[in-house]
């Protein structure tokens, strides 16, 4: 998600923030996951900008795991009310996959939004305001991770800066703090606890783009999920108090679902692995089946590699493959019904009129990847409406950028109505078609007590009118009852 500059262009860079900031610190909670376009219609040129937009972050360079609604026919971005601080201040963040780091914007940022349409309250951060707010220095071992080694200028009492450039040209810098960050801890089955926990976080101070004071949707900043030692997960993990294994069941019938971090333990999950020394969720894709038959296809075309290869993202709402693999798997679809009028949308959407059932009408299609794991899309999952219209929610990165031609990217068009789970311990990751709506069974890794953790829909406050959300709960062992010392 996020793109670095040349490491000389960016220490400059960074010095300039680093000189205009003297405080700061942060720590890292739970929080409940909303839809933010629940319930409403957008354009499918509104849909495309999402993924576009999207797919730019990630090719700078970022993972996360989002909850939210899997129905392609609607806008997917999701966002977490957590609390941070002492007394605790609630925050709207974007549940990032993408992204390592969290960040929330601060009481010094003069271009932060101060106002959404999405009917919440922004909050800007005030260390002052914190009794356990604290600055990260420049001279602290996360620091220097983070900045691949000690900055140059860096001297006693000098924050710990950030700068974040993501591909669609917006970016955030600022400075590192760390607080306390309220969460839900499960303790039942059905049941919830307070807890909290200590993470570090930026302090977003300079705000550029789509990320600045002309966005009218905007939140409060966003919460990494990804794969580095930054994020909040690994951040949690290093205390040895929960493992980094988190899922998610995206409901794509009703909207809504579950996110959790544990053991998951029922239902059973098959796994394949994550491809080593990748940035993202990168799996070895092996085939692709339209009904009873598999596409010929190159040998290499899902071969992992810098800008090719499956990644599976539920930050991203259709799904985009290869043009030598887009284009036989239309045509696959399309000839299941001879007598399809097949328009164009958009230059880019290929719809049509249908008032059968397109399950019984169409193919599913079935994905396969390496240990025998298949992921099965039924056409009621990748046809959507569209002004009277059915179209196709397969998507050819072949008419993207050039970075992006190659690449395969597997987005809630195949994601929802399965719990996919991701287990960061084993380098694995895997999926199962599951009732979102239902429950799963998480284990305490600490007692092997199994709970039950179920979906939430959550009402959201504002003119939207959000019919369904989603409650993100986090599972940590029972020693987190006792409080995480900054």
């Amino acid at each position: 998600m996020v793109m670095k500059m040349a490491e000389a262009q960016s220490c400059i860079l960074l010095l300039i923030i680093m000189i205009s900031f003297t405080i700061v610190s942060a720590n890292n909670g739970a929080f409940s996951v909303k839809y933010k376009y629940a319930g409403l219609q957008r354009s499918l040129s509104d849909l495309k900008a999402h993924d576009d937009q999207r797919q730019l972050r990630i090719l700078a360079g970022v993972d996360l795991p989002l909850g939210g609604i899997g129905r392609p026919d609607i806008l997917g971005l999701y966002y977490a009310k957590i609390g941070i601080g002492t007394p605790t201040k609630d925050y709207y963040v974007q549940v990032d996959t993408g992204s390592d780091i969290m960040w929330v914007n601060c009481i010094q940022c003069r271009e932060c939004p101060k106002t959404s349409s999405l009917g919440i309250d922004l909050t800007l951060y005030n260390i002052n305001e914190s009794d356990t707010g604290k600055l990260v220095p420049c001279d602290q071992e996360f620091c220097y991770e983070i900045n691949g080694g000690p900055l140059p200028g860096c001297t006693a009492n000098m924050s710990c800066p950030y700068l974040e450039i993501y591909g669609d040209g917006s970016s955030t810098a600022g400075y590192f703090v760390k607080d306390v960050v309220q969460y839900a801890r499960v303790s039942g089955d059905l049941i919830t606890t307070a807890a909290n926990g200590s993470v570090i976080f930026g302090c977003g101070a300079r705000q550029s783009g789509d990320l600045g004071s002309s966005n009218e949707e905007a939140l409060d900043g966003i919460l990494g999920f990804g794969k580095s030692n930054s994020s909040m997960i690994s951040q949690l993990a290093v205390t040895g108090k929960v493992k980094k294994i988190f899922a998610h069941c995206l409901d794509g019938t009703n909207g809504g679902g579950i996110f959790v971090i544990g053991h998951v333990v029922q239902p059973k999950v098959n796994m394949t692995p994550l491809i080593p020394n990748q940035p993202h969720y990168n799996v070895n894709m092996t085939a692709v089946q339209v009904g009873h038959d598999f596409l010929s296809l190159p040998t290499d075309v899902f071969e992992a590699g810098d800008r090719k290869g499956a990644i599976i993202d539920s930050g991203t709402t259709l799904a985009y493959l290869p043009e030598m693999v887009y284009k036989p798997l239309v045509s696959k679809i399309i000839s299941q019904q001879p007598d399809l009028k097949v328009h164009t949308v958009r230059d880019e959407y290929t719809c049509f009129q249908y008032s059968e059932s397109l399950d019984d009408g169409f193919p599913n299609v079935t994905l396969h990847f390496e240990n025998s794991v298949a992921l099965k899309v039924y056409p009621h999952e990748y046809l959507f409406p569209f002004e009277g219209l059915w179209c196709i929610g397969w998507q050819n990165s072949g008419m993207q950028s050039r970075d992006r031609r190659n690449m395969t990217l597997l987005g809630d068009l195949v994601l929802s109505n399965k719990l996919v789970l991701y287990d960061l311990e084993n380098q694995t990751i895997g999926w199962t078609e599951y009732n979102c709506s239902s429950s799963i069974e998480v284990q305490d890794e600490r007692t092997g007590t199994v709970h039950l953790v179920g979906s939430h829909y959550i009402n959201s406050a504002g003119s939207l009118n959000v019919q369904w959300a989603i409650l993100l709960l986090l599972l940590l062992q029972s020693t987190l009852l006792l409080s995480l010392v900054c």
